[in-house]
């Protein structure tokens, strides 16, 4: 008869990190920064909780990953930890361990509740090689649709999706002058079901316009977190109410 696995004592803390993804750490998909991040966990050695069973893993949640070649400044990860700890302690230690590109910004110990709830929406920056006049008229007319259907190929298959319903806001303006880019979309999206990503809303600005959106537009999310249903703003998912 084969013997049961210990059961592991749950976590005494919980501590909810912010990182960024930035140069070319963008193109780190979700499973090389969980790698990645289990690593530097390791490294650093924290004194981590880990889950019951017959293959213990550490306690580590992760919440809203930007897409792939994303560069982003708003990323999630939830740790359980075996002992209490000093937030500024982790974030020193982990910044030490990450690579260069994974760059801890903020550790603060958890209030409870479910971290990937407060992800309601995101800001993005999307610079592209319209000029700014021109971007403008193209976000006009994708404001103006009711609906832009778009195509992408899903886990299921080909699927068409409408980018239009999920789209707070969208404004272009000038790319800044370091910016090999003529405009920059600035871009609330709502976290919906199916997920919408910007790269959708930036194929369905084409579709509805003449826009020059280039060979690679460079999408950088911003922020992540609750959305304010009266401004339209995202706000810090690590400073409001689960």
């Amino acid at each position: 008869m084969r013997k049961q696995p210990e059961q592991q004592a749950p976590p005494v803390q919980r501590l909810r990190i912010r990182y960024a993804k930035r140069g070319r750490l963008r193109f780190t998909s979700h499973r090389d920064f969980s790698r990645a991040f289990e690593r530097a966990v390791f490294r650093a050695r924290l004194p981590m909780a880990y889950s019951s069973g017959f293959h213990p893993h550490p306690r580590i949640s992760y919440a809203g990953a930007a897409p792939t070649g994303s560069a982003s400044e708003a990323e999630y990860v939830e740790i359980g930890l075996a002992a209490v700890v000093d937030p500024a302690d982790i974030h020193a230690q982990l910044e030490e361990a990450l690579p260069a590109g994974l760059d801890v910004l903020e550790v603060v110990e958890s209030p409870g509740g479910s971290l990937a709830d407060l992800l309601e929406a995101s800001r993005w920056w999307a610079d592209i090689e319209a000029q700014p006049t021109e971007a403008a008229i193209a976000v006009d007319a994708f404001l103006a649709a009711d609906s832009v259907l778009v195509e992408r190929m899903t886990k299921k298959g080909l699927r068409e999706l409408d980018c239009r319903v999920p789209v707070v806001s969208l404004v272009a303006g000038p790319a800044p002058d370091d910016s090999p880019a003529g405009a920059r979309l600035d871009l609330v999206l709502r976290h919906a079901v199916p997920s919408i990503r910007p790269d959708d809303v930036l194929r369905g600005l084409a579709q509805v316009s003449a826009v020059a959106l280039g060979p690679a537009p460079l999408l950088t999310r911003i922020a992540q977190g609750p959305l304010d249903e009266e401004t339209g703003e995202v706000r810090d998912p690590l400073h409001a109410r689960s």
